[in-house]
Parts: structure tokens; C-alpha cells; sequence
């Protein structure tokens, strides 16, 4: 049975390989049946950005980004969120925190890195 799943990333990918891992294995639930969402906070929204040079794995996320973006996986971010440094392709939207908190009630398993 497919579960709602929430992928949670707010470490830095500056400083730690953890959410390219976390972008990764969210890849790999909405390739499967699962009804997957990914929410990047703080720091996380850089996975998304034009410049990635200092991003530590930049070579995996690089490899990941086409599929990611031709499966659709839905990205939520902060509404604080500065949107010119977001690439457009992918699907996004941004929410408030009070939005983001309930959405992460609502599902049915939640990863946070």
C-alpha cells in the first residue's frame, strides 16, 4: 500500500553529503509507489540552486537532477525562501511555516535530514 511520504532536508549541503543522500533516496520513493513530497529548509534550498560548485557530492546530485525533475517529484520551501535563487524546472511551491508544519502532520512516514 503506497504511503504519504515527507522528505525533510535542512542540513547545509556545504558542509555535509547528507542531503544529496536524502535527495537520493527521495528519488528512489517517487520512482516507486509512494506519494513522496520533499520540504527543504534553511540552507537545503541550495540543492535547487543555479550554482552548485560548493555543494559536497555536486557530482551525484548533478546525475540525479534530470530525473528528478522528469518524474515531477514536488518540492515544498519556505515562503522566506529568496526565489531567484531557485531554478525554475522543477516542480515547487512555497508555503509558510504553519503550512509546512501540517503538511508534515498529514503524512503517513517522515525522513528528516
Amino acid at each position: 500500500m503506497a504511503k504519504n511520504v515527507a522528505v525533510i532536508i535542512q542540513e547545509d549541503p556545504r558542509k555535509i553529503h547528507r542531503p544529496v543522500e536524502a535527495l537520493r533516496i527521495a528519488l528512489g520513493l517517487v520512482a516507486g509507489s509512494h506519494i513522496t513530497t520533499v520540504v527543504l529548509l534553511g540552507e537545503a534550498v541550495r540543492l535547487l540552486s543555479e550554482d552548485t560548485d560548493d555543494i559536497i557530492d555536486v557530482d551525484i546530485l548533478e546525475k540525479y537532477l534530470p530525473s528528478i525533475e522528469h518524474l515531477e517529484m514536488p518540492f515544498v520551501l519556505e515562503m522566506a525562501t529568496d526565489r531567484s535563487r531557485v531554478r525554475t524546472e522543477f516542480l515547487i511551491r512555497y508555503e509558510s511555516d504553519e503550512s509546512i508544519c501540517s503538511l508534515i502532520q498529514s503524512m503517513d512516514r517522515t525522513l528528516v535530514f
